[in-house]
């Protein structure tokens, strides 16, 4: 459970012992580092005759990111390597759910909040899939390789179905806000090698797919809405069907990690992702490139955000609502590749 200590900030206990009953705890063990089989090599030393594994790390390999390091710097990718944790949970100010695939825009407009707000020093936030993020909050925790966590967010932040769900399920309480709106794009190896043009492209029996798992990632319904409206039921169920009995599509569990690491490695040709996610493989350097889905066949999706129920820091959570409706966090998001929200809900 939460405590407050002396100073108003949540200590978070690290004990939860019935969430291992819970199914599908390799896709936790996932989250140690997005590969397992790739342990960092090279590199120099700490002079604390610790490795500097974050030197050694190869490209492809996440968080993606810069963020400063507090204390030791320790990252073995593959071993010791959790991309979507960020931040000191014991001790937060306000903490956020967010669904993964705003990784990229986090940091910065966290920064920005935190210079709007300098009384908010500290936030620790989550971008896992919304459906991982729900069954967390439901379960109160979540064990990722031997870490326990039971930290309770302030803020939960999915696609708008998702959402209902959670309101239906008493998990959030207020009007959520919407922040976003994002499109689907296919993302592919740099120069296109595949010829890929199309959805349709996507049902070849020897093309090699990533897609997100739809059990908990928002986006496997967006998907599917776009391949019927490209290749009717007869697509949706080769893709999703055939192509899976013969492993030519892989299902992930963090397809906001896992699709691209998987085309970076060469162990899948495509993968139907947002195209912020396209946008910022190709911003940062990786060899990744875009086709875009027309229109007519594309599938939107927007972004909310509401207050969790026995929010710790309900009072932060109010003023991060707040500046996510801000022009400056709008234009952040502007910058990755996402849309302003329409104006009816």
């Amino acid at each position: 459970m939460n405590k407050k200590s002396a100073n108003g900030l949540s200590a978070v206990s690290v004990s939860l012992p019935n969430l291992r009953k819970v199914g599908g705890l390799a896709l936790f063990s996932f989250l140690i580092g997005t590969a397992t089989l790739f342990p960092a090599t090279g590199g120099g030393s700490t002079g604390l005759g610790i490795p500097d594994a974050q030197a050694a790390a190869p490209s492809s390999e996440a968080p993606w990111g810069n963020i400063p390091p507090v204390g030791l710097p320790f990252t073995v990718y593959g071993v010791d390597n959790v991309p979507d944790l960020h931040g000191n949970p014991a001790k937060t100010q306000l903490t956020l759910f967010v669904a993964g695939n705003q990784f990229m825009v986090f940091p910065k407009l966290v920064r920005a909040f935190k210079k709007t707000h300098p009384e908010v020093r500290h936030v620790f936030y989550e971008t896992l899939p919304p459906g991982i993020l729900a069954k967390q909050m439901a379960l109160k925790g979540i064990t990722v390789g031997n870490l326990h966590l039971t930290v309770r967010p302030d803020i939960y932040e999915s696609g708008m179905k998702r959402m209902k769900k959670e309101e239906k399920a008493g998990m959030v309480t207020g009007k959520p806000v919407p922040f976003a709106r994002n499109n689907l794009a296919i993302m592919v190896r740099k120069g296109n090698p595949k010829h890929i043009r199309t959805l349709a492209d996507l049902g070849r029996p020897s093309l090699r797919l990533s897609l997100p798992n739809p059990k908990w990632e928002g986006i496997g319904q967006q998907i599917r809405a776009s391949l019927l409206k490209s290749g009717g039921p007869k697509l949706v169920h080769t893709i999703f069907v055939e192509k899976r009995k013969n492993k030519t599509t892989y299902l992930t569990h963090i397809h906001h990690r896992q699709t691209a690491y998987r085309i970076l490695r060469g162990q899948s040709d495509a993968g139907i992702t947002w195209i912020s996610e396209v946008l910022f493989q190709k911003k940062i350097g990786h060899p990744i490139g875009l086709v875009r889905i027309p229109a007519k066949q594309n599938t939107e999706a927007t972004y909310v955000a509401a207050m969790a129920k026995g929010a710790p820091h309900a009072e932060n959570a109010r003023l991060w609502l707040k500046f996510l409706q801000s022009s400056k966090a709008r234009a952040i998001y502007k910058e990755y590749g996402f849309t302003p929200p329409s104006l009816q809900r």
